[in-house]
Formats: structure tokens, sequence, C-alpha cells
């Protein structure tokens, strides 16, 4: 029986250790083609590469697998992979995106290379993984993260999804023994606050580090993803793209939009065309 294709990618660049790691993991579940960013690229979310060309170098190959660099994004790394590398060629059954060094929960999945490529692969239809790690070190001990993976990869493939379907999956850092259990939620709500410590280089010339922290809006709910982490459980959120506030695009039919104050006997201005995809009870 042939084993099936997977596909590898991540944004800490094709020689971390948490990207070698997953190779390592998944080399006996399947045949592997990974392209990853030749640099780090922790950070660049959905970005693409449109100004300059990119450039896909293969740095690994022997039977049952096949590693290339690419010069560019993790986004990039997807798209040359879909539409170039294995382009009329046969698709992967799955998508592992990591594992990353350090934590993508909460709105950190708007920033995360990691999370956008897992994003960007799973709209090729095929059932695409996000991973994680909460330690940024270098030499993170990726040991409990590697012991799960099977399980996931064996579940997603025997699962057979319906796509698009895309999970975010960060696993605390503790030891296997100290792992209360895998545990879906949603993603909490917060947001991260930025400083920015003003330097000068040798010329006089100020220069700007990027500091900050993570306000959590909610950190006595017990449904999500930041407190899962916090209590020792694997955090598995399933993410979606439609950025939609249904709420507020009902609302927003009540709206005057005319760019000028209503004159008596005017009516509601009419909503805007609802989508095929959209819920038409909001304006009913």
């Amino acid at each position: 029986m042939t084993k099936p294709l997977i596909f590898l990618t991540n944004d800490d660049g094709v020689n971390a250790k948490g990207f070698r790691n997953l190779i390592d993991t998944v080399r006996p579940l399947g045949r592997i083609v990974a392209v990853a960013p030749e640099n780090g690229q922790s950070g660049m979310s959905h970005a693409i590469t449109m100004t300059r060309p990119l450039y896909l170098t293969k740095v690994e190959e022997e039977e049952g697998v096949e590693i290339y660099a690419c010069s560019g994004t993790p986004v990039d790394c997807v798209k040359i992979a879909f539409d170039s590398l294995l382009l009329n060629k046969e698709m992967p059954a799955l998508i592992l995106s990591g594992i990353n060094h350090g934590s993508n929960s909460a709105v950190n999945v708007l920033y995360s290379g990691t999370m956008a490529a897992a994003i960007e692969a799973s709209f090729y239809n095929i059932p695409s993984i996000g991973l994680s790690l909460l330690d940024h070190s270098p030499d993170a001990d990726f040991t409990t993260v590697n012991g799960y993976i099977p399980q996931l990869v064996e579940t997603v493939l025997h699962k057979n999804p319906e796509c698009p379907f895309c999970l975010n999956i960060n696993f605390p850092n503790l030891p296997a023994d100290q792992i209360k259990g895998i545990r879906p939620c949603r993603q909490t709500r917060g947001y991260w606050r930025e400083e920015f410590e003003r330097r000068q280089d040798p010329r006089g010339k100020d220069y700007y580090w990027l500091i900050g922290y993570f306000n959590n809006a909610e950190p006595e709910a017990e449904d999500t993803d930041e407190w899962a982490l916090k209590h020792g459980y694997i955090s598995v959120v399933p993410i979606q793209v439609d950025l939609t506030n249904y709420k507020q695009l009902g609302d927003l039919k009540d709206w005057s939009f005319t760019g000028r104050q209503k004159e008596s006997g005017d009516t509601k201005s009419a909503p805007c065309p609802v989508p095929p995809s959209s819920k038409a009870d909001f304006w009913e």
C-alpha cells in the first residue's frame, strides 16, 4: 500500500529545529515534500512576494523525502509548491506547518507565518494543521510534540474532514507526563499592546526595537486556547477565513451612507445586497 503524500512547511526556516523534528517524525507516516523559507520568516502573516523574483532550491532528496528552500515568505512556499512544483502532479493528502518555536494561540494566529501557511494550504481543499510549541528557544525540546503527531496525522487522514479544514494546535511547554489531554476550544479574545524601544546607531540616527505584551481579555474563560494551555492542555482550534462580523453586517442596514443628514420623510437606506453565501435572515 502506497503511503500518503504529506506536504510540510513552516516560518522559522528550512533549518529550524522544529521543522527538522517534524520531518523526522512524519517520515514513517508518509512520503514527504517540504518547502520552507530559506531564512526565518516569523511574524510575516499572509505576506506574499510581488516585487522580486522567488528562488526555489532543492536542499535534500532521499527515498520518500524532498526538501526545498524558498527565498520568499511562508505563504510563498505554499503557493509555489501547489501552483508550480506540484502542479499537475499528485496532490498531498495532508499539510502540516511547523513545528513553530513559540505560541500561535489567540490573536497570534493573525501574525503567524506558520498559521498563514496552514491557512493558505487549506485553500487547496486539503486538510491542514499548524503546530506550535510554547518555547521560543532555537534549541527547544520537541519530544512531547513529536509523541502526539502520529496520532494527529492518522486521525485527520482517517476522518477525512470536509474541506476547507484547518486546525491551529498549540502545545504547552511541558513533559509528556504532565500533559492533561487534547482540548478542542476557541480562540481567546485579546490583543497585543506594543512599545517601541528607541535607540541610536553610532551616527546618531534613531532606530527602534518592537517589544510588547499580550492582554488576555477573558482570562477566566475555560473554553479558550489560552486557558487550555495555561492549565496543561494541548489546544486545538478550528480556523476559518471569513472575518465578516455578521452582527454588525445586520446592523448596517440602519445606517445611512449618503453623506447627508436625513430630511423629513426620508426612509431607511437600503442595505447592501446579501452575498449568496450570507445568511439572508439577517435582513428579514
